[in-house]
C-alpha cells in the first residue's frame, strides 16, 4: 500500500498556479473543508488512502474555507464536505455531502488513467523497442496493483516468457479463464510450445549427452551452457559457466559469457543480484 500524501493547502497566493497553471497539465483534486467537521475528516480519511494511488496523474489539494473564505465563495461552496475535480481551470465532476469510499474511488477511475495502464504502456513500448529487461520490473508492477486485470496478466506472462519464465507464465495462463482467453492467449501459449522445443531439440540433447559423459570438459561446458541460454534455461547456464570460472577464472569465454548473461537478465531478478555477488566475490 502506498503511503498517504499531504494535500497541499491551496491559499490565494498559490491558486493561480495550482487551480489555473498546474491543471493544464495534470489532474487537481480540490477537497473544500474545515477541521471542526467530523464528516470532513472522514473525507480526508478516505482520500488519504485513495490519492496516493494516483500520485503520477493527480495532485491533492485542499482549502481549509475557515481560513479561504473568498476562494469558497468563487466556487460557490454552499455545503462542506465538497469535493472537485480540476482540469484546465473547470471542474470536470465532484460531489457535496457524504459519500462513502466506493463512490469516491468509482469518480476518480472514471476520469483517471490507472496506474497500472500506465505501467503496461510502458513495458509495451520496451518490449517493442526489445529491451524485455526493462519491460519485465514494469509488468511486474503492474501486475502486483492490479492482479485481477487480464491485460497485466497477459504483459506479464509475455514478459516471463522472454526470460525463460516458462513454468511462472504457464501457472499464470493456467489460472486465465475461458473468457478471458483471446488471441493472445494463444500467442503465448505458442510461445511457450517454442521454447519447450528448443529445450528439447537434438542438438541440446546432444550435448547434454556429451557433458553426462564427460562432466569436466570446460569447452563442452561452455557450449552446453550457450545452448542453455538460448533455450531459455538461464539458471542452469549460469551454474555451468560458473562452474568454470571459479576453477580458472580465465578459461575460454566462460567470464565473457557468464558476464553477458547476467547483465542481460532484467533489473530485480534474483538471479542477476545472485551471480553478480558470485563473481565480484572472484574478481576482488
Amino acid at each position: 500500500m502506498n503511503a498517504p500524501i499531504a494535500p497541499t493547502a491551496i491559499t490565494l497566493e498559490n491558486f493561480q498556479q495550482i487551480l489555473l497553471e498546474d491543471s493544464k497539465h495534470t489532474f487537481i483534486l480540490v477537497q473544500f473543508w474545515v477541521p471542526e467537521s467530523e464528516a470532513c475528516t472522514q473525507v480526508t480519511q478516505m482520500l488519504s488512502r485513495l490519492t496516493p494511488r494516483y500520485a503520477n496523474v493527480m495532485q491533492y489539494t485542499q482549502v481549509n474555507c475557515n481560513e479561504q473564505q473568498q476562494i469558497a465563495s468563487q466556487f460557490g461552496i454552499k455545503s462542506l464536505p465538497t469535493v472537485m475535480l480540476v482540469k484546465d481551470g473547470q471542474p470536470v465532476d465532484g460531489f457535496a455531502g457524504m459519500v462513502d469510499e466506493a463512490q469516491i474511488e468509482a469518480l476518480l477511475a472514471k476520469h483517471l488513467p490507472q496506474p497500472e495502464d500506465e505501467l503496461l504502456i510502458q513495458a509495451q513500448e520496451k518490449l517493442n523497442a526489445g529491451d524485455v529487461q526493462g519491460a519485465l520490473p514494469l509488468a511486474q508492477q503492474a501486475y502486483a496493483i492490479s492482479p485481477d486485470n487480464i491485460d497485466c496478466q497477459y504483459m506479464l506472462a509475455d514478459c516471463q516468457i522472454d526470460v525463460g519464465h516458462i513454468v511462472a507464465a504457464k501457472a499464470l495462463l493456467e489460472n486465465i479463464g475461458l473468457v478471458d482467453q483471446d488471441n493472445r492467449y494463444a500467442v503465448l501459449q505458442g510461445k511457450i510450445e517454442l521454447a519447450q522445443q528448443a529445450a528439447e531439440s537434438p542438438e541440446l540433447k546432444a550435448l547434454q549427452a556429451q557433458y553426462a559423459a564427460n562432466p569436466e570438459d570446460k569447452d563442452v561446458k561452455i557450449e552446453l551452457a550457450v545452448a542453455l541460454h538460448a533455450a531459455h534455461q538461464t539458471e542452469e547456464a549460469l551454474g555451468l559457466l560458473y562452474s568454470i570460472v571459479q576453477i580458472d577464472l580465465n578459461f575460454g569465454d566462460a567470464k565473457k559469457y557468464l558476464l553477458e548473461m547476467i547483465n542481460a537478465l532484467p533489473d530485480g531478478e534474483p538471479l542477476k543480484s545472485s551471480y553478480r555477488r558470485k563473481v565480484y566475490s572472484l574478481l576482488y
